[in-house]
C-alpha cells in the first residue's frame, strides 16, 4: 500500500488534530499513514529536544521523508509563515533536494491559528516553497469540497485550517474535520493516480 506521510509541528495541539483527520481521510482511501512531528528549536535554532519525544508522534527522519509516496506538512501559523522547528527541518533536507528523492511526489499543506486573520494562507504558502523546490506536486482543496465555501471556521482553497479563536483545548469544528478528510482522501487519490 502507498504511505502517506504526515509532517506537522503543534504546540497547542489544534495542527496535530487536523493532521489526525489528514491521515484517517488519507487511510479511508487506502493509505498507510506514518504521522510525524518536529524537534523544538532553541533561540539559537539549535535543536532543543531529546531524540525521542516523551508522548506524541516520533520524529521524522530523510530516510522517511525520502521513502514516502506523499507529503501532507502542517504548521501553527507565527507571524504569517511556518513555525521555526518546521523551517529548521526543512532547511536540513538539502541532500534529498541535491538527489531528486522528492520530485513528482504529491503534497499538501495544512495550518492552524488563533484568529480568523491570522495570516493562515500565507503560512500555507510559505510551506509550499520548499515542496516546490524539491519538485513535488501540490494539490489544495478544490470548491466541489461544500465546506469550503460554507465554513465561517477555517479552511482555504491552499489546504485545510483550523483557527482556535484562542481556546486553551482545541477543537476542530465539523467545517474543519470534513475539509482535512478531504484534504487527505485527495492527497491519497493523487497517488493512486500518479
Amino acid at each position: 500500500m502507498p504511505t502517506v506521510l504526515i509532517l506537522y509541528y503543534s504546540r497547542t495541539g489544534g495542527t496535530r488534530l487536523l493532521a489526525e483527520k489528514i491521515a484517517y481521510g488519507a487511510q479511508m482511501s487506502g493509505c498507510d499513514v506514518m504521522l510525524r512531528t518536529v524537534a523544538d528549536v532553541s533561540p539559537n535554532t539549535a535543536q532543543s529536544e531529546q531524540p525521542i519525544p516523551e508522548h506524541g508522534a516520533p520524529y521524522v527522519t530523510l530516510d522517511e521523508l525520502k521513502q514516502c509516496d506523499a507529503l501532507a506538512v502542517g504548521s501553527p501559523t507565527r507571524f504569517g509563515n511556518m513555525a521555526a522547528a518546521m523551517k529548521h527541518f526543512w532547511d536540513s533536507t538539502s541532500a534529498l533536494w541535491l538527489r531528486g528523492d522528492l520530485v513528482d511526489k504529491p503534497a499538501c499543506v495544512f495550518a492552524s491559528s488563533a484568529s480568523l486573520h491570522g495570516g493562515q494562507e500565507t503560512t500555507l504558502m510559505s510551506m509550499m516553497l520548499p515542496l516546490l523546490h524539491h519538485g513535488m506536486i501540490l494539490c489544495g482543496l478544490p470548491y466541489a469540497v461544500p465546506e469550503l465555501a460554507s465554513t465561517r471556521s477555517g479552511g482555504t482553497p491552499y489546504g485545510a485550517t483550523h483557527v482556535s479563536f484562542n481556546a486553551e483545548s482545541p477543537t476542530l469544528t465539523s467545517d474543519e474535520i470534513a475539509l482535512a478528510i478531504a484534504q487527505g482522501k485527495r492527497l491519497a487519490k493523487l497517488i493512486r493516480t500518479n
